[in-house]
């Protein structure tokens, strides 16, 4: 596989490759979104029909449409399940990813700011690019994320407060979470390099809170 090409075809969809690894006797190309993707999500039949769940649907039509025409052996969604495919075990093996602070994952390219959408499978296993890189948290002496939580609920302590944020979501004080995204995320240094356009993240915080 000509990995330039994938990632040639994967920028006209603004889609990005995240990351690569072997399993199974496969090789999985983890794919997520980039600057582009979520004008072309708008621009979509998914977005617009008003039936639910249009960003998995806009995702499993564009990556199975990618897979047909690489020669993939298939695509597998973090929708699937369940059983759920690992997407965060895969994500680790890649070497792209690590577990942050405050416990997500954070990749080397789009910081805690990042959607993976799905995998590309390919039969065998497919020689890989160098991809390994320094964790982007081991460089940060502040760690922003630790402390941007204004209600606490993430930590490098204790769970994910999931009702906690969702409380503080749907109160008043939670606007600028709704409509920009989590604070913790925005906070990342490697999340500003790559900045999301604030109405994708509130297309996320409104699944977030119906999920």
């Amino acid at each position: 596989m000509n990995w330039a090409l994938l990632r040639g075809e994967l920028a006209g969809q603004g889609l990005v490759l995240m990351g690569l690894l072997h399993e199974d006797g496969e090789t999985l190309a983890l794919i997520g979104t980039g600057g582009g993707s979520w004008p072309r999500f708008c621009a979509s039949p998914e977005y617009a029909d008003g039936a639910p769940d249009p960003l998995d649907r806009w995702s499993k039509r564009v990556l199975g449409d990618l897979a047909t025409r690489l020669g993939a052996v298939g695509s597998v969604f973090p929708s699937d399940g369940p059983p759920y495919p690992p997407f965060i075990r895969w994500a680790l093996a890649s070497g792209r990813f690590w577990s942050s602070p405050v416990g997500m994952l954070v990749h080397d390219g789009q910081g805690l700011m990042f959607s993976l959408r799905g995998a590309l499978r390919f039969q065998g296993m497919l020689p890989l690019p160098d991809q390994s890189g320094p964790n982007p948290c081991e460089a940060c002496a502040d760690q922003p994320c630790l402390t941007a939580c204004p209600v606490g609920a993430l930590s490098n302590e204790t769970p994910y407060d999931v009702e906690g944020c969702k409380t503080h979501l749907r109160a008043p004080e939670g606007s600028d979470c709704m409509t920009g995204g989590c604070l913790a995320r925005r906070a990342c240094p490697v999340s500003q390099i790559s900045p999301r356009d604030p109405a994708q993240s509130a297309f996320h915080m409104r699944a977030f809170l119906q999920g």
